[in-house]
Formats: C-alpha cells, structure tokens, sequence
C-alpha cells in the first residue's frame, strides 16, 4: 500500500505499539499507519506522542516505515510492576505487557521496597536506546494481584494519587474549622427558605449541583441551579490551589474516588448535605411552564437542602405522579423534557452511553456486573445542568462582544470530513442508507439511524462508532461552540467539586459579574490551563477505563467454561470481538476457535466469512459464547463458540 509521505519527511502523532513490539504512528497527513522497527523506537513507549522520522521505501509499493527522533509527551507518569533481582541487581518487571523494556533499580533508589512487592517507578535515566533505562521507586504499592495494588497501580501510572501533601490537608481542616457563619454569608442571595434538594447516586459521598424551586404568582416557576463555590473556599495560587491545579480533576474508579480536593471539603464542607447551610454560585431561571426564558440571574447564593434524594427516589415520585416534594420534581422533570426536545430541534445528537457498574463483595471482587439504566431523574439533572452550563457560557460570551475578555469554553468542534466518510462507509455496510452532506452526516439523520435501532443488538456498537468519528470536546479559551449539543456557547460550571475548569468559570464569572476585568498579561496562563485541563481530562478517563476492564476480567475469572449470550462487537483479521449481553465484558473469539473451516475478514463488507461452509459473522450478530480463558496479567477475555453455535457452523 502506498502512503502519502509529506515533504518534510518528519510526522508527529501518538506512538502504538503491539504486543510484538513492532510501533505505528499514525495521523491525518498519511493514508497508512508508519511501522516502526522495534530497533527504531528509540526510547519511545506505547501511547507517548513522538516525533517520527519517515524512511522512504527503496521499492514503489511498500509501506514507509519510521524511525522515532524525540520523545515529545510521555503517556505515562511512571510506571507498576514487580521489582525483581537477578546477581545483585535490581530491576522493575512492568506490568504493562506492551512496555518492552525493563527498569533497572539503583540499590539506593528502592525506597525501601523489597523484592516482590509491586511498586510505583519513574524513569530518571534513559540516554541510550540500546540499554534499558535507570529508575527510582517512588511508591511501594503493596502485594502484585491485591485489589489495592492493582487500582492504586493504575491511578499512579497516570499521575494520580490518593495522598495529599500535609500543607494542602493542614489549610482546608483550617478552612473546615472556620466553618459558616455571618461572615461567610455576606453578599449572597438568601434561598434557605426556598424548597432546594439534590438528585444524586445513592452511592454518592459529594454533591456539587442542588436545585431551588418556587412557584410565582405570575403562573411562572422560579428554578435556581445552585453549585458548589468551591472558589470561596480554594484561593488562586494557594496551597490547595496548587494542588488542584496539578490534579485538575478527581478519578472514579470501580471502588474508590481520588478526589481533586481534601475530604474535609469534597466530601463535607464544599458538599451540598442535607440540612447544613452551605455556599453557592447559582444560575436562577424564570420560566413559563413552556419552558421559555423570562429572565436569568447568576451570582453567590447559600442554600440548605431540604433533601438528598437518590435517583432512584426521585424516579419513584415521578412514575407514581406522587410522594415527597412532587410538585416539584415532577414540573421539573417536564420541563426538562422541553428543554431536551429543543435541543434535538437544533441539531444535538443523542448518545446515550450506557455505564458499567459493579457489585463488590467485602474484598471488592467483582459478584455482579451491570449495564446503569438512565431513566428520567437522571435526564431531568442533566437538562438542568447543560442550561446552566449553556447561559453561563452564553453571558460571558455576550460581555466579550462588548469588552475583549477570557473565559474557559468547553468547545466540540466539527467532525473531520474523513471520519465523517469512514463512518459513512461503515454504516453503509451494515445496511444503513446514509447521506453525507458538504462532508457531513446531519445530527438528524444519526438521531433517526440511532433511534431505529433501539431494542436492536447493534445500536450500542453503532453507538460507538459514530462517537469515535466525533473529535474530542475540550476546554478552550477560543469559542468555537459545541457541534454534539449544538449549543453556540457551553462552559463547564456546575462539578468544581471534581473538575478545576468548574472553578476557573466560577472565578472567572464572578470577576465579570462584579465589572473586573482580567489583566490580558493573565490570558496566556488561562490558555495553558485549558490545555492541562483537557490532559488530565484524558487521563482520568484512561484510568477509569482501565479499573472497569481490570474488574470485568476479574469477574470472568471464575466463570472460565461458563456460557453466556453474547453480541459481536467487532471484526478483525485476528478474530471477532464479542461482548457479553448483561455484563458488557468484552473478549476475542480467534478465527481459529471459530469452527472447523478457514475464515478470512472483508474489511469493506465488515464481514468475516468461512471459505468452505460460507459461515458469516457480521457487527451485531448474537452468539453464545463460552469463556475460555480471563487473564489478569494482560488484562484479557477469550472466548470460543458454545457447542450449540459450532453445531450451527
């Protein structure tokens, strides 16, 4: 296959690397992925982003191959694995089968580790590509395979740590200590006798978002979104400030929170409980029961929540049409439903992605796996929380017409045109008649594909795919809207508990709000911010990802022979991808484990096919399944095909 070499000979991108220890980069400059020689990786590593230099082929009609020249971002913080020792010699075995190289532990750089345990090292020394590189442990996580091991081994490899420096966790107990009084109080508009509840999990430990409602007189409704002012209580440039900053956001994974901020505040003093008095920053609405806007005002409030309702509980109230606060939640819950079927008018495209949770027993294994349902309590907070976040962003966006300002912009820009025709193509194979329009598929015609697949085995993989052809929203000081809500102007105002970008919009809106203006000299370290922002956005998600996988095979682990139903949820050369129905534990079938024939994968018709018996295995075909092997180690589920499935082939 030909690829398109640009003249400059050098691409940069974000390096893959197989389980063979062969790299390929790829980006939108060339047609196919470069291959990198594992004697060219340099002391590249998987998912870095690097500088690769092009080396053309000697014949026409050969893939270019590449040789990587720097190392632009590491991907990982450090790196987990076993440290072991070999004639006095220390060294870190990682447990990331795609690291292909080994660390060597200096004797005065174990920091008290022993061999055997699993522990947290960086790399401090790597100048030769030839040798493998020098490290420091930093963290001795605990015993290999331990639950704790393995979700702390997976936070630290991305740069998050559970544990807080004593100067951070010595000013907010100062903080917590200060409490709220008069003082704290003032300047704030008083809605403690107005009806406020929350809506949250019931698992929840810190509540960011609050809703306020009253009835006017007018027939028109009062609807205060009151958030947390994490900003009142986290200073620019102090010592949790800083820690904030270096965190930027906190990390979910199966069995714990690494929060952004100290307990004392995340989960208490910050946190909306029920029946405290507690600072607010509020979006207060006046609507018409059609839901249209009459006026808005933002600004500090303080609130005491009446209730800390459950999604569950909120669910029940609305279904039985009755209950606690019912009035409420109920006209709250339809005008939601206004707000959302205007969105949709406007072009925002509906995915509802559907989340994995777990039951854990007393050791946190894994007893059951289950897909999250989101019924109509969760929609009705989120509709409430995107206007929030849409008028915020819309005020501030209004003043800069006005007066030049910088503000932090959650932004989703325009699908590219190639990714719009790959999943095109896609969909076109699968059956599904698609248009592209100027290099585009309308949102229309996606909500429509999407919605004639509900209840079918493969509207969750279309799903997914239409996601991955979306680009990445992020945050930006440069408004360019948000193509997947279709909103003009979105920010992120309403998690400053969990996300520092909320904070900034607070601080940010509250210098608006009063007439400041920021020092343009300022503007630059907000650009940063957004870009540090969207990083460490990335990879939070990465760890919970990969703490999700981790307990899906951990879950599977002991049920090797067992059989269940399954749905193909994708097609390559080496095998198909099946997930299982109730659980969403996803593994590979081999070609050769699927049946007594050869198979071979057309990849225009996303099909894989038996050359004798002309067995076919399309995208969302259900199969029963049985597990063959769950392994820990690499993090993998094998399948095969049930007896049932093989009598059929």
């Amino acid at each position: 296959m030909n690829n398109k070499i640009p003249k400059t000979q050098v691409e940069e991108g974000v390096l893959s690397i197989n389980m063979r220890g062969v790299g390929f980069l790829r980006n939108d400059n060339l047609t196919d992925a470069i291959e990198i020689e594992n004697r060219n990786l340099g002391t590249g590593l998987h998912g870095d982003f690097v500088k690769v230099e092009v080396i053309k082929p000697k014949k026409g009609n050969l893939a270019a191959k590449g040789k990587v020249v720097e190392v632009l971002t590491r991907s990982k913080k450090g790196h987990a694995g076993t440290l072991e020792e070999e004639a006095g010699k220390y060294f870190l075995v990682p447990q990331d089968k795609k690291m292909y190289t080994d660390i060597i532990i200096p004797k005065e750089k174990l920091g008290g580790a022993q061999v055997g345990d699993k522990v947290f090292a960086v790399i401090a020394s790597w100048k030769d590509a030839t040798k493998s590189p020098y490290g420091e442990v930093l963290e001795v996580i605990g015993a290999p395979n331990s639950n704790d091991a393995e979700m702390k081994a997976l936070a630290l490899e991305k740069g998050f740590s559970s544990t807080f420096n004593p100067g951070v966790l010595e000013q907010a107990k100062h903080l917590y200590d200060e409490g709220i009084g008069p003082k704290q109080m003032e300047g704030r508009r008083d809605f403690r006798e107005t009806l406020t509840f929350t809506i949250d999990p019931f698992d929840a430990k810190d509540f960011d978002d609050a809703l306020s409602f009253k009835k006017l007189d007018s027939g028109n409704f009062e609807i205060g979104v009151h958030i947390a002012d994490v900003s009142h209580y986290v200073a620019e440039g102090d010592v949790i400030d800083k820690e904030a900053v270096e965190r930027q956001t906190s990390v979910y994974l199966v069995d714990r929170v690494i929060p952004m901020l100290p307990e004392v505040l995340s989960n208490d003093l910050c946190s909306l409980v029920e029946a405290k008095d507690r600072l607010t920053f509020g979006a207060v609405f006046e609507m018409t029961p059609t839901g249209e806007i009459v006026s808005e005002w933002f600004g500090r409030t303080v609130i005491n929540s009446d209730k800390r309702f459950t999604y569950e509980e909120a669910q029940e109230i609305i279904e039985a049409g009755e209950g606690l606060h019912a009035e409420a939640i109920i006209t709250l819950n339809t005008l939601a439903k206004v707000l959302l079927q205007k969105r949709f008018a406007e072009g925002a495209i509906t995915l509802d992605t559907k989340e994995v949770k777990f039951k854990l027993d007393e050791n946190s294994f894994p007893i059951g796996v289950y897909v999250k349902e989101r019924k109509d309590a969760h929609k009705m907070i989120e509709e409430w929380m995107l206007l929030a976040n849409k008028q915020v962003a819309h005020f501030v966006a209004e003043k800069a017409k006005k007066t030049p300002n910088v503000f932090v912009y959650r932004v989703h820009g325009l699908p590219e045109e190639d990714r719009m025709l790959d999943l095109a193509t896609f969909l076109q194979n699968l059956g599904h008649e698609i248009h592209l329009h100027d290099g585009q598929i309308r949102p229309k015609e996606l909500n429509d594909l999407l919605q004639s697949l509900e209840g079918k085995p493969e509207k969750d993989i279309v799903q997914t795919h239409v996601t991955r052809s979306m680009q990445k929203a992020i945050y930006s000081t440069h408004n360019i809207g948000h193509y997947g809500l279709a909103f003009k102007d979105y920010t992120h105002f309403t998690s400053p508990i969990r996300r520092y970008a909320d904070v900034m919009v607070h601080r940010l809106l509250a210098l608006y709000l009063s007439g400041g203006s920021l020092d343009e000299k300022k503007w630059g370290m907000y650009d940063a911010l957004c870009v540090k922002a969207s990083s460490r956005e990335k990879e939070a998600a990465d760890a919970e990802r990969a703490s999700i996988k981790y307990k899906q095979v951990e879950y599977m682990t002991v049920r090797v022979g067992q059989e269940f139903d399954g749905v193909i949820s994708g097609l390559t050369d080496w095998g198909v991808f099946v997930e299982e129905k109730e659980s969403r534990c996803e593994g590979l079938i081999r070609l050769k484990d699927l049946g007594d024939d050869f198979f071979s994968f057309d990849e225009k018709k996303y099909e894989i096919t038996g050359e004798k018996y002309k067995q076919k295995f399309t995208l969302g075909m259900p199969l029963r399944i049985k597990v063959l092997k769950a392994d820990l180690e690499t993090k993998t589920i094998d399948y095969t095909l049930a007896k049932e499935e093989e009598k059929k082939a």
